[in-house]
């Protein structure tokens, strides 16, 4: 499974992108207001720093527009995704800017017909928000399993993208349910590597290593 970060700080992504376990990036209009900079400076030095997918999100509603900001935010990087809403105009918009060869991430699905109808548009991700339908009383990862077995069906090759993650468990989680890549927080990312077993393992270890007295260099 591919790992996206879900940020717009500049530089905690190329720190986060040194460990060569970062393979895209996510942004949206909220994290880039928390990161109080330029929308284009910002992007460039993220694609800069991370050569994998950044998806960058159109702001208009009218199908028009989103096709005209979606041209300009592709002429910051190659490795620009078009970010589109999963309304009538967004996926009309996926769809005309996919043909053109520019690829789509389709934001804040919530049900596995929307999934379906983002598959059809041709997108490039479906990003269904599981956090979020959990903070609601609904299974969350019952919706990737769902758009799983209906791309599965026929063969789509729109990339599930597990969104609103919030946990370490929703990523082991939305990794066994089949989706293809997960945009976590920096924090959950940095959590990944925790175990307490791990922890108290490696001072064992340490520990009896000193007490040989001897180096390895």
């Amino acid at each position: 499974m591919q790992i996206f970060i879900d940020s717009a700080d500049a530089a905690e992504l190329k720190a986060l992108a040194e460990t060569g376990l970062v393979d895209g990036v996510t942004t949206n209009p909220s994290l880039i207001a928390k990161a109080g900079r330029d929308f284009f400076e910002t992007l460039r030095e993220i694609c800069a720093a991370v050569p994998g997918p950044v998806s960058a999100e159109v702001v208009a509603q009218d199908y028009e527009t989103m096709i005209a900001e979606g041209h300009k935010l592709r002429t910051v990087a190659e490795n620009i995704v078009v970010k589109v809403p999963l309304t009538r105009d967004g996926l009309r918009a996926c769809k005309t800017l996919e043909e053109e060869g520019h690829p789509c991430n389709v934001t804040l699905c919530f049900s596995a017909v929307q999934a379906l109808l983002a598959a059809k548009a041709g997108a490039t991700f479906i990003s269904p928000f599981l956090g979020r339908l959990d903070d609601g009383g609904q299974d969350g990862m019952g919706l990737i399993r769902e758009i799983r077995m209906i791309y599965d069906n026929y063969d789509y090759q729109t990339q599930i993208l597990a969104a609103s993650i919030r946990s370490g468990a929703h990523v082991r989680d939305a990794a066994i349910a089949g989706a293809d890549c997960a945009t976590i927080p920096p924090a959950v990312f940095k959590a990944l590597y925790k175990h307490n077993l791990t922890d108290s393992g490696l001072e064992a270890f340490l520990k009896d290593w000193k007490a040989t007295g001897q180096k390895i260099l």
